[in-house]
């Protein structure tokens, strides 16, 4: 099926125009339910329904029908199929190349940002090598060094307060980045960091504001400066938590969080004419559904059936130059290799 597909990419690239830049953002745990919530429970447009492509992506990993946000990560940012709780790793531990070091050495501007920790398993995997998601410290050990030129996240604690005692904030400063811990704003260095929380960020509940779609229009100004091209990943990470926390409130605030982002994300796209936006999910969390209540159908009640993740396809949504790639039904390793076709000469 892979040869398939690689032939047809092959095939179709000639007619396909390619994007400059590209955004790529993943509601983590956001499976067709918790799209459908933004329509219910969100007051003004949905900005998931400006969206003219959709597809389905089949989220197993290399170990488990079941994938976690490791191994669901590492098929987007890696291409490939790996075990849970993997970071940028096959599913035999070696290492695999990211979507942000080829991004890179095509000149590209590249960045990251999540409401987790920037060490958390999606962001992971865009810059970072670990057996276990689980491993912060040594994930976080990549970062300094990478080819990231624009994160925004939390995590601080795992820089600054590491049990081998190093300070991984003056790596930073060797490498060229200037790292503020207090909040976002605009600045002209060559690379930029926001650590600004020790572990996670706040939750929308308890008022994080509007963190999430500053940082990301923050990010496209720094990205595209002086008409550079760029690759950004953005993570809408909590949708995930209110799902295992079987909590609907967290869970649709987070949603409608993102869905506000994909706001600042397509208005870009649509006034730069050369921006391919991607908006996907590693899995879907808590089995939640839009219930009715009883046999009022006039009623919903958000349920759930699981506070863990379940098997089920979840969409991709696309918008701009190469959106015709992503649809239809795919496994989440074309979502990398789709990226990179449209990124080849």
């Amino acid at each position: 099926m892979i040869f398939v597909s690689a032939t047809t990419f092959a095939q179709t690239q000639k007619r396909v125009k390619k994007p400059k830049n590209i955004i790529l953002l993943i509601g983590d745990g956001t499976g067709l339910s918790q799209v459908s919530a933004a329509q219910y429970f969100k007051e003004g447009a949905v900005n998931y329904e400006r969206f003219p492509v959709v597809g389905l992506i089949k989220t197993s990993s290399s170990s488990d029908l079941i994938t976690d946000s490791a191994a669901g990560a590492t098929a987007f940012a890696n291409g490939v199929k790996t075990y849970n709780g993997a970071i940028g790793l096959d599913k035999d531990s070696l290492k695999v190349k990211n979507i942000v070091a080829f991004t890179s050495q095509k000149g590209m501007n590249t960045g990251i940002i999540a409401t987790s920790s920037i060490t958390h398993a999606t962001p992971a995997c865009f810059y970072a090598h670990s057996k276990s998601r689980n491993f912060h410290e040594e994930i976080a050990s990549f970062l300094p060094n990478s080819e990231i030129d624009f994160f925004a996240g939390a995590g601080l604690q795992y820089f600054n307060k590491r049990k081998d005692g190093k300070n991984l904030l003056s790596d930073f400063q060797k490498n060229g980045f200037t790292i503020d811990t207090v909040a976002l704003a605009e600045k002209k260095d060559k690379k930029i960091g926001f650590l600004l929380a020790e572990k996670s960020m706040p939750k929308m509940v308890e008022e994080r504001g509007d963190f999430l779609p500053k940082a990301t229009q923050l990010a496209i100004n720094f990205l595209s400066k002086d008409n550079k091209n760029f690759f950004l990943m953005v993570e809408g990470s909590q949708i995930d938590w209110g799902g295992h926390d079987n909590d609907a409130a967290y869970l649709i605030s987070e949603l409608i969080d993102f869905d506000n982002t994909l706001g600042t994300a397509i208005d870009f796209a649509e006034e730069n004419g050369e921006t391919l936006v991607i908006v996907t999910a590693d899995h879907e969390t808590g089995g939640f559904t839009l219930a009715s209540n009883g046999e009022n159908y006039n009623e919903i009640v958000p349920s759930f059936s699981t506070k863990g993740h379940s098997a089920t396809m979840v969409p991709v949504f696309a918008f701009g130059p190469g959106a015709e790639l992503f649809g239809g039904i795919y496994e989440n390793t074309q979502i990398f290799h789709k990226i990179l076709s449209l990124l080849s000469e």
